[in-house]
Formats: C-alpha cells, sequence, structure tokens
C-alpha cells in the first residue's frame, strides 16, 4: 500500500486538503490528465478545498496494480499535501 492510501471498501482511498479550490481543482486536472494517459480513471469527490480519491478496477471488480501505478502517479502530483 502507497503511503497516504487505506482500503476502504475494496478501494483504495486518499483524500488531500489544499488552501483553496482553485488549487484543489487544479491539481484534479493535472491527476486528469496522467489518468487519461493510462486509461484508468479515479472516482473522486472536490468539496472546497478537498479532494477525495477512490482507485479501484471496473474490470476486475476490485483493485489491480492499475490502482497502484496511478496511486504513485498522483502522489507525485501531491507533494506535501496531508490527509
Amino acid at each position: 500500500m502507497q503511503p497516504h492510501w487505506a482500503l476502504v471498501d475494496d478501494k483504495v482511498e486518499r483524500t488531500l486538503r489544499f488552501r483553496d479550490f482553485p488549487s484543489a481543482f487544479g491539481f484534479m486536472s493535472s491527476v486528469a490528465i496522467v489518468a487519461e494517459a493510462l486509461g484508468h480513471h479515479p472516482e473522486w469527490f472536490n468539496v472546497h478545498a478537498a479532494v477525495k480519491i477512490h482507485l479501484t478496477t471496473h474490470e476486475v471488480s476490485g483493485i489491480s496494480t492499475k490502482d497502484f501505478q496511478l496511486a504513485q502517479r498522483i502522489d507525485a502530483l501531491a507533494p506535501g499535501r496531508y490527509e
């Protein structure tokens, strides 16, 4: 399991908090570009300055290596962010 990530309801989950909404939305835009390139997309929720991310692989009805690969890429885009 990646640091900052937890297993919740058969999904890999992380919540990140940013200084404001534009920062959170900018982060989500960066993740969207990476996710599209990987062909693996997160389930996520944004409320003001927080982004909650769930990773799961629907093709296998659970967690796969794709989820851990995307988690690593997300972590690289979010240095210094705290739960």
